[in-house]
């Protein structure tokens, strides 16, 4: 089983920069593309970009040129960077892996992200 944890949340204004982590231990060695997604107060869950194992990554078009995917195979950790963020990017932020052709929910709590105007 794989274990994820995320971190890197804040506040901050709207133009600003955050970058995430996502921690990833247990069997990471099982671990096909890991997920970022996001919701925000009232709406479902969005995907926000994902990585994979191929080196491929891909993202949401509201997100394209902005955020950015990362990976540290050494500490088994995906790192979401996120610049000219706005209001909208508002949301609380997780991370989850792939079984087959479908993402899994989010296991953990995530990490909220609140932009300001």
């Amino acid at each position: 089983q794989v274990q994820l944890e995320e971190s890197g949340g804040g506040l901050v204004q709207a133009g600003g920069s955050l970058r995430l982590s996502c921690a990833a231990s247990g069997r990471t060695a099982s671990i096909i593309a890991l997920g970022w997604f996001r919701q925000a107060p009232g709406k479902e869950r969005e995907f926000v970009g994902s990585s994979w194992t191929s080196g491929n990554t891909n993202y949401a078009d509201s997100v394209k040129g902005r955020f950015t995917i990362s990976r540290d195979n050494a500490k088994n950790t995906v790192y979401l960077q996120m610049n000219s963020l706005k209001p909208e990017d508002t949301a609380v932020y997780c991370c989850t892996t792939r079984v087959g052709s479908r993402w899994l929910p989010c296991g953990g709590q995530g990490t909220r992200v609140t932009v300001s105007s």
